[in-house]
């Protein structure tokens, strides 16, 4: 049977837009956020077709849920990032269980992978002349291989001095047109953005809503691989907010689509930092915060997160908390994580700091 088109709805008023239409935001400043109709299928049955999809994209395996309409899809592929179990990082947070998704398993070493795969593949659709990113780091790289795999031009800002050197050898590798800005990731964001307004190229920050619906697959994945038992806390480092805003999304629609019969509850955690996110969960979201970031963390080094409206109806709708760790925090995680033999990066290991503050705090039981 035939999937009905997806389309693009505003997160603010309501207006809906052809999915095809390139925009990043409605007139009313709000950001697009994807809608597709209802699976015309049973959980059950979707589960196995889920389940049947072993060899495919961790991404794509959920094509369902993520992009039915797409036929050309570009992928390396990406996803299918392990689950694991690591006693020594559960008796650090003091969880009875503390279960790790390592993203850095996919191409590029991160989760952006996932955004990429789904950003890219709607740029093919709608055949950009080349696609553009703030970064300070991970989302360059991802951004410039995919770009590279499908053979489109890709323009990149980075904050000079703030990127590690690693992920500037990605982006040069990858062919990408890389530019050193004086300023911070902010700052780089508001110039990829006046890129795409004034010379046409396709944004693919996480403003995207077709990068959200790539980034949605850790959850889906997660909970396929605990047999759709949801776990009861999922915590996640909070930066630009676009996994917070994805996570919270993909489990609505798991749960909408009978997947899931419950809600795990979602913990965002800031570096002290740099915290905006976390100031207005303390206000009850009266106000939205704006700081001059500062943290080790550099991938959630953000003053400004450009997917808060988002984050915070993902904090809302899954009874969700918002916490901080300092940075001595994330970097005592990191040590622990590292030397279980996993590693991680220090923005990983705000998850972890996290998890270890709310159980000292009571708000997640042991």
């Amino acid at each position: 049977m035939s999937q009905p088109a997806s389309r693009q709805v505003c997160a603010k008023c309501g207006k809906s837009f052809a999915e095809t239409d390139p925009r990043m935001q409605c007139e009313c400043g709000g950001l697009l956020e994807l809608r597709h109709a209802p699976p015309e299928m049973k959980a059950d049955a979707l589960r196995a077709l889920f389940g049947s999809r072993t060899g495919a994209s961790g991404v794509w395996r959920f094509r369902e849920l993520v992009l039915p309409t797409a036929d050309d899809i570009l992928t390396y592929p990406e996803g299918n990032t392990p689950l694991l179990r690591r006693p020594s990082v559960s008796a650090y947070a003091g969880a009875a269980e503390l279960l790790l998704k390592h993203e850095g398993h996919n191409p590029t070493g991160s989760f952006k992978d996932r955004g990429m795969t789904v950003g890219v593949t709607q740029a093919k659709r709608i055949t950009t002349t080349a696609v553009a990113c703030a970064s300070t780091g991970n989302t360059a790289a991802a951004l410039a291989a995919y770009a590279a795999l499908a053979g489109i031009p890709a323009l990149v800002f980075v904050p000079r001095g703030l990127v590690a050197i690693g992920k500037i050898a990605q982006l040069l590798a990858y062919g990408a047109r890389t530019l050193l800005v004086r300023g911070d990731f902010d700052v780089c964001l508001a110039l990829a953005r006046e890129a795409g307004e004034r010379l046409g190229v396709y944004l693919l920050n996480s403003i995207n809503p077709f990068r959200i619906e790539g980034q949605k697959t850790i959850v889906l994945e997660l909970l396929q691989q605990l047999d759709w038992d949801p776990p009861d806390w999922i915590v996640v480092p909070a930066g630009n907010l676009g996994n917070t805003a994805a996570f919270g999304k993909a489990l609505a629609e798991a749960r909408d689509c009978g997947l899931i019969t419950r809600l795990p509850r979602l913990a965002a955690v800031q570096a002290a930092g740099a915290s905006p996110f976390a100031l207005s969960f303390r206000d009850g979201f009266k106000r939205r915060h704006t700081v001059s970031p500062e943290t080790v963390a550099s991938a959630i080094r953000i003053g400004n997160p450009a997917s808060y409206d988002r984050a915070v109806r993902a904090i809302r709708d899954t009874n969700g908390v918002v916490t901080t760790v300092t940075d001595d925090e994330i970097l005592d995680a990191k040590a622990v994580v590292d030397a279980s033999g996993t590693g991680c990066e220090p923005a990983s290991a705000a998850s972890v700091g996290g998890a270890r503050r709310l159980i000292r705090e009571g708000v997640i039981r042991s």
